[in-house]
């Protein structure tokens, strides 16, 4: 009877909302905020090459429009129901960055499946389905996770494969993002310690060979000597950074305010992709710069905080995952735009262009916010 008593009020619960507050609200903020600064950045460079100030903000805003309604759809879904996807994912995943590489090069990197009007990065599906299938998998297996043939040889296979496929379009960042995320699951889901150092070491130790004996990604070389000195290629290779570090630098402490920024005028090739970071600091100084930073901070603090509170550990290793990424990727970004790293070609979430990415950042979003809903219910 105590039950059934409170089953209807958990039940009303799933269908009155019941997410994060919160979380929601951060996501929505930093959306709202991304597509103000992705128009600022963008028109110029639109109107010159489309005629049209509104080329890139008109598609932006529908997927974004999509992008929330997917968001909210997945938080009204019971998120174990992603258990039965987990695998399905990761084969996907490994045909779309199969098919990717027989597509025409753009920039000199086979990065996306083009079909018709419609474009996008099967990484974005792959970082999903990493995460998903690294949460299944140790939700299953979490009592062996210290030994190696479930603490590691799994998440090695996975992450190797993916790894492989997307070094070979180039996409070193997004090869990086995936395995950083990779490994933080791994150690909150138990992996020995011991097998980071040693995995850690052997990492390191290949990569180093490889980009200083081999030309098996000797793009990345190129990208080491500008990002230690941009001048020395000036015109053409350094010419980026060395406009974005204006753009930073001209912006001050409080900008030159919304819609005035110089830099964006060609000289930043393609503002509102990775570089509309540079656009930001430029337009609204170091103030603005830091609440940027400051605003995805709380969100990955939301997000592990819906984490700890999540009822199982399925539910708290995706919201580790997901937010985690999000983390990574903006602190990557900030850090290749500031040339703080080398250039590595990631996006900001939420302020680059890139319609069907941002679709699939906002479900990800969704399934945290579903996350926190059933976690809200287990306390009701």
């Amino acid at each position: 009877m105590e039950k059934a008593k409170h089953q209807p009020r958990k039940i009303r619960q799933l269908f009155r909302g019941g997410f994060d507050l919160p979380f929601f609200v951060l996501v929505m903020v930093l959306l709202l905020f991304g597509l103000v600064m992705m128009f600022s950045a963008s028109y110029a460079y639109a109107f010159y090459h489309n005629h049209d100030s509104f080329y890139y903000i008109k598609k932006q805003a529908l997927f974004a429009v999509l992008g929330v309604i997917a968001m909210l759809i997945m938080a009204n879904i019971d998120y174990h129901r992603l258990h039965k996807w987990a695998y399905v994912l990761l084969a996907a995943s490994y045909v779309l960055l199969a098919i990717v590489l027989k597509m025409p090069k753009l920039n000199g990197c086979r990065r996306w499946i083009i079909v018709g009007p419609i474009n996008f990065q099967p990484s974005e599906v792959a970082k999903f389905a990493v995460i998903l299938v690294f949460a299944h998998f140790i939700s299953i297996y979490y009592k062996k996770m210290k030994t190696f043939r479930f603490g590691v040889l799994p998440f090695v296979a996975v992450l190797g494969s993916i790894a492989f496929l997307m070094i070979k379009e180039p996409h070193l960042s997004g090869t990086i993002l995936i395995v950083a995320i990779g490994f933080v699951l791994m150690l909150v889901g138990g992996t020995a310690i011991r097998w980071f150092v040693i995995g850690g070491s052997a990492a390191v130790s290949v990569l180093t060979i490889m980009v200083l004996f081999t030309n098996f990604v000797s793009y990345a070389k190129t990208r080491l000597v500008i990002w230690l000195n941009p001048f020395s290629d000036a015109q053409v290779k350094g010419w980026q950074i060395i406009q974005s570090l204006y753009a930073i630098g001209s912006g001050g402490l409080m900008g030159l305010g919304l819609g005035n920024s110089r830099q964006k005028y060609l000289y930043i090739a393609e503002p509102q992709n990775d570089y509309v970071y540079s656009i930001v600091c430029e337009e609204l100084g170091f103030i603005g710069a830091a609440v940027v930073i400051l605003l995805f901070v709380l969100l990955v603090w939301r997000g592990y905080v819906i984490a700890m509170r999540s009822p199982d550990k399925f539910g708290a290793l995706l919201a580790v995952g997901l937010t985690t990424q999000v983390g990574l990727q903006a602190a990557l970004n900030i850090a290749v735009v500031t040339n703080s790293v080398p250039n590595t070609g990631i996006s900001l979430p939420f302020f680059s262009a890139g319609g069907s990415s941002l679709m699939m950042l906002l479900f990800q979003m969704g399934v945290v916010l579903s996350i926190s809903r059933y976690s809200n219910v287990e306390k009701t």
